[in-house]
């Protein structure tokens, strides 16, 4: 081992000349403290530490291992078994020596209880570049006039589009509920075995065995967010958003019927009407539909007529309306 050292030191010495002496120790692995100290004539071997004079022998470890390893104290902390032994007026050694003999010896300190096995979550990785591939879906609360007392409004988003694809309210959250609006949102669509990946956080309706069957008797695939990770359902989060800030969002809602009028007047316009910053400033329902490259289409002759008008406003350089996504990602590859 100090022949293959000494050669290592060497080769690194040589390389060094031409490459420079941090990347000659990276190359070969080598601690720039040691590489100096071979250059400087000092790199001598390492000697085995002596022996403390006060360490026990080798029979008297091997005492203290049989002992510990004992019927009587074989299930016993070494703290339990000093203390015993003391109480039956013996000393063998200390407490820390115990330890230090069953590590060294066998390697039999560890924790013998039965520890929690955490779930190694992968982070989901979607891929839209069409309509009806991924759906997103939630559930989120609507405040009523009695205290405590929610509405729960089941929301589904077409991510490539933000189409919203089926909605519900609800005086509770349920999973049988959660089936029947994905099942007559998939029926609505036309949604084929083996197309639709529909995705959702990890709350009790999204993960039922309800919802699960369901999934796998349509063809479905299903996804789930990481746990306490919002960030993995983010079409869902924001449409959210944009509901909760409308301008003509309420407060709290008077009763059911109230809510549902709302929501149908305001999904209405959100498809229809909105026209959302990404997705180039479309309407969901056209890129869902197909028509978003006429309508584009439409707004490059509008800009060019303006252009041709007057270039001096423009700046001579033609304006051109954003670019129609082609792909769309939850949690996109680095």
């Amino acid at each position: 081992m100090p022949e293959k050292r000494g050669q290592l030191m060497d080769a690194a010495v040589i390389l060094s000349a031409d490459v420079g002496k941090s990347a000659a120790c990276n190359a070969f692995d080598i601690p720039r403290a040691s590489f100096y100290r071979h250059c400087n004539g000092n790199d001598q071997p390492r000697t085995d530490r002596p022996a403390p004079p006060l360490a026990l022998s080798a029979d008297e470890r091997n005492q203290v291992l049989t002992l510990l390893h004992s019927e009587p104290f074989q299930d016993k902390a070494p703290y339990q078994v000093y203390n015993s032994l003391l109480d039956q007026g013996r000393y063998l050694c200390s407490i820390s020596t115990m330890y230090r003999i069953l590590k060294n010896c066998h390697g039999d300190v560890k924790q013998r209880r039965r520890h929690v096995c955490h779930h190694h979550y992968k982070k989901p990785q979607l891929l839209a570049t069409a309509p009806n591939q991924v759906w997103s879906w939630d559930i989120t609360k609507l405040k009523t006039e009695a205290k405590w007392k929610y509405l729960h409004l089941y929301v589904i988003i077409d991510i490539f589009s933000r189409y919203v694809v089926g909605w519900m309210v609800a005086l509770r959250e349920h999973a049988s509920l959660a089936k029947q609006l994905i099942a007559q949102s998939c029926a609505k669509h036309n949604i084929e075995p083996g197309q639709l990946t529909i995705h959702a956080d990890r709350g009790p309706s999204m993960t039922s065995k309800t919802v699960a069957q369901l999934m796998v008797d349509l063809g479905v695939a299903r996804t789930h967010n990481r746990p306490y990770v919002s960030n993995d359902n983010p079409f869902s989060e924001s449409h959210f958003k944009t509901l909760k800030y409308c301008p003509q969002f309420p407060d709290y809602f008077g009763s059911i019927e109230d809510s549902r009028v709302f929501c149908r007047t305001f999904f209405n316009y959100y498809n229809t009407e909105h026209y959302h910053s990404g997705i180039a400033f479309m309407t969901p329902e056209s890129l869902h539909l197909g028509t978003a490259p006429v309508v584009r289409q439409n707004r490059q002759i509008v800009l060019c007529a303006a252009f041709n008008q007057n270039p001096n406003r423009f700046k001579g350089k033609l304006p051109n309306p954003p670019a129609l996504p082609d792909a769309v990602w939850i949690n996109k590859p680095d």
